[in-house]
C-alpha cells in the first residue's frame, strides 16, 4: 500500500478509536447530571467536552478542501457554556453530528488529496498537518473525557484499556521469561 494510502487510513482507524473510547467513558457515567459536573469553576464538564468536540469536527471537516476550517456560522465560546438542561441524547446529537462530518470527509480523502493545502483560522496547513492537528485536538479533549468518566464513575469504572497488573497478560505486552 502506498504511503499516501497508509496515512490516511491510519487517520481514519486513529479517529474512529478516539471516538469509541470517549463513547465506552462517558456510558460509564449513569446519572445524566453527572455529565454536566465540572471539578471546579475553570474545568470543562463531559457535557461541555462534548459539545466544544461536536462543533469543532464539524466547522473542521464541512467543506475541509474548499473553505476554511473555522466557519463564519460557528461560536465557538457557546460550546464552552455549561447548558445543565441539556440531555444526554441531545449532547449525543451535537457530538454525532461532528464525527459523522468528520468520517465522511476523512472517507473521501485520496491520497492525491495529500499534497493539496486547507485553512484553519485564516492560517495555511497541508492537508496531513491539519488531519494530524485534528487527531492531536481530539486526542488531547477524549483523555479529559475519560479522566472525568473514571473519576465521577468511581469504584464503578471498567477499564478501557489493560486493567492494573495486566500488562504481562495483555496482547502485545511485555511477558516474563
Amino acid at each position: 500500500m502506498e504511503v499516501g494510502a497508509q496515512f490516511l487510513e491510519n487517520a481514519r482507524f486513529e479517529k474512529r478509536r478516539l471516538k469509541e473510547l470517549a463513547e465506552k467513558a462517558v456510558a460509564q457515567v449513569e446519572d445524566d447530571s453527572l455529565l454536566h459536573h465540572a471539578l471546579d469553576p475553570e474545568s470543562n464538564s463531559i457535557a461541555v467536552l462534548m459539545q466544544h468536540l461536536g462543533g469543532n469536527l464539524l466547522s473542521r471537516w464541512t467543506a475541509f478542501l474548499e473553505t476554511d476550517g473555522e466557519k463564519p456560522d460557528r461560536h465557538r465560546d457557546r460550546e464552552f457554556e455549561s447548558s445543565p438542561a441539556r440531555t444526554r441524547g441531545e449532547l449525543l446529537e451535537i457530538w454525532e453530528r461532528g464525527w459523522s462530518r468528520c468520517f465522511e470527509t476523512l472517507d473521501s480523502l485520496t491520497p492525491g488529496d495529500l499534497g493539496k493545502t486547507v485553512r484553519i483560522r485564516g492560517e495555511e496547513h497541508r492537508v496531513p498537518e491539519a488531519i494530524q492537528r485534528q487527531i492531536v485536538h481530539t486526542a488531547y479533549h477524549v483523555g479529559q473525557i475519560v479522566l472525568l468518566a473514571k473519576h465521577l464513575a468511581s469504584a464503578r469504572w471498567t477499564t478501557l484499556s489493560i486493567p492494573r497488573g495486566g500488562s504481562q497478560t495483555a496482547p502485545g505486552g511485555y511477558k516474563k521469561n
